[in-house]
């Protein structure tokens, strides 16, 4: 999981690119394959120092060389660390500037403008931000977007190169969400700020630019059951639901011997103990964990929007994935999926870097495209 403040402003927009279309990868519902060489690699070539390890035999070069970045910088394991110890650990945004610089790599210039906007919300305020492409008068399509973290740990910065990609991709306008995290804030704290900034995001669409009829959800990790929520509580609240939603690798169930979770205990940046670390930070007690807002795989998931999930094959919540895309559809709602083969949970936001996100980042683009046309 990522986890502290990028240091610099240059800092914020090292990670966003402008990316071409284009889709490898497989689906987890309906199955297809594209063996297409994408730019990045030429641009890159970044190549890993050692062998491939243990836990993730499969792992990519620039997936490897990524994860082996963020072992140098002897941070101590998360699950041994307090939260506010384990926010001051080195993320992986931190592994892929550093490789960005070591490597010479230009970085696009952002085609996007960012303002900042504070929201009040039951209890407290929560912080937003919002990425408006520079060029075009708009009204634009509206995304807003949560981030991972486990609800305990990263933030806005950490995550700004999914968040910048999708607006520049897209042509929309982002909203990105800094919900409250745990253990400060239990759960449901994280869900019901995540659904005001909805409600807020559709009450002000208008003057963000935005089209009011044109909103989507998109979410990574923890952000990708937030996401779900969202639309969840927007379908039972009867106001407008998102016409998309986007979840990447999400948390969409409490049990941990899954095979994923079996097969990548062991694996880098997320492992099973980090898991139950988080688990155990956010729910007041262990039984919340069976609460269909955590387990979306036991929620009614009927009515709600067409849904797009990303998977990482290297990811103790891959199973995750491909369990709450089974019961979208079994549920009667339109799912599109793709698993991404020899990356680990994370990567979606590495397009400078690794090949298989600018692909990722790419086909969610294009899948909201498609929703907003």
């Amino acid at each position: 999981m990522r986890i502290n403040l990028l240091k610099t402003p240059a800092a914020i927009c090292i990670l966003a690119i402008t990316i071409s279309a284009c889709t490898s990868g497989t689906k987890t519902t309906k199955t297809t394959t594209d063996s297409t060489v994408t730019d990045s690699t030429k641009v890159t070539g970044i190549k890993p120092m050692g062998p491939a390890p243990e836990w993730g035999k499969t792992i990519k070069p620039e997936m490897q060389a990524v994860i082996e970045k963020l072992a140098s910088y002897g941070d101590k394991p998360i699950e041994s660390l307090s939260a506010v110890e384990a926010r001051k650990n080195h993320t992986p945004t931190d592994a892929v500037m550093d490789l960005v610089k070591e490597n010479n790599i230009k970085v696009p210039e952002a085609m996007v403008d960012t303002a900042g906007k504070d929201i009040d919300v039951s209890g407290g305020k929560i912080h937003l931000r919002v990425y408006t492409p520079k060029s075009g008068k708009g009204p634009f399509p509206l995304i807003v977007y949560y981030h991972g973290g486990g609800f305990v740990i990263a933030n806005l910065d950490v995550y700004n190169a999914s968040a910048q990609g999708l607006a520049e991709q897209v042509g929309a306008v982002v909203v990105a969400v800094a919900y409250r995290l745990a253990p400060e804030n239990k759960f449901p704290t994280a869900h019901n700020d995540a659904f005001t900034a909805y409600e807020w995001a559709v009450k002000n669409a208008s003057s963000l630019k935005a089209d009011p009829t044109k909103i989507a959800v998109v979410g990574e990790s923890a952000g990708g059951n937030l996401a779900a929520n969202v639309s969840i509580m927007a379908r039972d609240k009867h106001m407008m639901i998102p016409v998309h939603e986007v979840l990447v690798y999400p948390i969409a169930q409490a049990n941990m011997e899954t095979e994923s979770y079996k097969m990548y205990a062991n694996a880098k940046p997320l492992n099973k103990a980090m898991m139950a670390w988080f688990t155990g930070k956010y729910l007041p007690t262990m039984a919340e964990a069976k609460n269909p807002k955590i387990s979306l795989v036991n929620a009614n998931l009927k009515g709600l929007p067409p849904t797009t999930i990303i998977t990482a094959e290297i990811d103790p919540l891959n199973s995750d994935g491909i369990m709450l895309a089974n019961k979208l559809s079994a549920a009667g709602v339109k799912v599109n999926s793709k698993n991404y083969e020899g990356v680990t949970h994370e990567f979606f936001g590495m397009a400078i870097i690794v090949p298989e996100a600018k692909q990722a980042q790419a086909y969610a683009a294009e899948q909201l495209k498609a929703a907003f046309k």
